[in-house]
């Protein structure tokens, strides 16, 4: 298989930009993914229904809402 590199040498000028945009946009992306961090800012929210709902009532409505 031929290197990318000598493929990339026989693409004309304008091809060569469009490629090297699209390695920069992957890049980006890359970064972008690297850099997010798990959110748990919903951290007990539902502290106010736990004499209302066991664990097992909310994971039985969880699975209804999700099969709609």
């Amino acid at each position: 298989m031929e290197d990318i590199g000598e493929r990339f040498k026989k693409l004309p000028p304008e091809l060569r930009r469009e490629v090297e945009h699209f390695i920069d946009f992957l890049a980006e992306r890359m970064a972008s993914k690297r850099g997010k961090k798990l959110r748990q800012d919903w951290a007990g929210a539902l502290e106010g229904y736990k004499e209302q709902f066991t664990s097992l009532d909310l994971q039985k409505k969880a699975l209804e809402w999700r099969s709609r």
